[in-house]
């Protein structure tokens, strides 16, 4: 049962996929509440069932059983036409491997998405244009993902991911491609998002990610670790720089 002063509630949530004759439990059993414009790390090891959350959350995914809740809209019920309502209007995808086309500029990428809102083509590279400029990326518009560093690449992605305006962010492993200085100034930008009012879920098995959360999920085998989440009494700000002092970046 979802409850008003949450932003999204899971309930008893199992993911099993089928290799063959041999059945893989990637959920099992997961409950969790997370409130409106909170910032959440999800942490585990690989294979703990952290990027399978995050994927049935944002509905790239079905759950085998159990419900999730999103701003009171229970996605598991939702069919194909409700759910890519629901990811273009609801949710800002950010993944590891940063997804642009690279025939397109940093510009083109990050206005694609309104192509399917009926957005019209000035308005489109308009807000566009917005968000490279909110992400440092204003003079490299034009660029193309090739003619860009990582770091670089991983926020146009991010510009890409806000432009239809989401109110909910879900990054999977947004600096695990990056250099030390990329990567904290990724999550710096993320932290910046959710200070603005998104909330924010980002998947990580970095611990030192953690300065920027204000809620920490901890998941081993499908399910939440000690059945408890932890939650951070300085929210929206790091705690501590995510790179060591000593640390170059590469």
């Amino acid at each position: 049962m979802y409850m008003d002063d949450t932003y999204l509630q899971i309930s008893d949530l199992h993911k099993i996929y089928k290799m063959g004759e041999v059945e893989v439990k990637a959920l099992a059993g997961v409950d969790l509440t997370i409130p409106r414009r909170t910032f959440t790390l999800i942490m585990g090891p690989s294979g703990s069932g952290k990027s399978t959350l995050l994927h049935l959350i944002g509905g790239l995914d079905r759950p085998t059983h159990g419900q999730i809740f999103v701003d009171g809209r229970e996605v598991d019920n939702l069919d194909e036409n409700e759910l890519a309502v629901f990811r273009r209007k609801m949710v800002g995808f950010i993944f590891q491997s940063f997804n642009l086309i690279p025939s397109m500029t940093a510009l083109e990428n990050v206005a694609l998405p309104l192509r399917f809102t009926h957005t019209r083509r000035r308005e489109r590279f308009e807000r566009a244009a917005e968000l490279l400029k909110k992400v440092g990326l204003e003079e490299r518009a034009r660029h193309r993902p090739i003619e860009l560093s990582g770091g670089e690449q991983q926020r146009v992605a991010i510009a890409r991911a806000l432009v239809n305006q989401p109110h909910l962010i879900l990054a999977d492993e947004p600096t695990g491609n990056l250099d030390t200085a990329s990567g904290e100034s990724i999550m710096e930008l993320l932290a910046a998002l959710h200070r603005e009012g998104a909330t924010v879920m980002v998947v990580s098995h970095d611990t030192r990610l953690v300065n920027y959360a204000t809620r920490v999920v901890n998941i081993l085998d499908g399910r939440i670790a000690n059945g408890r989440v932890g939650e951070k009494s300085d929210p929206g700000l790091p705690s501590a720089p995510l790179s060591n002092p000593q640390e170059k970046p590469q």
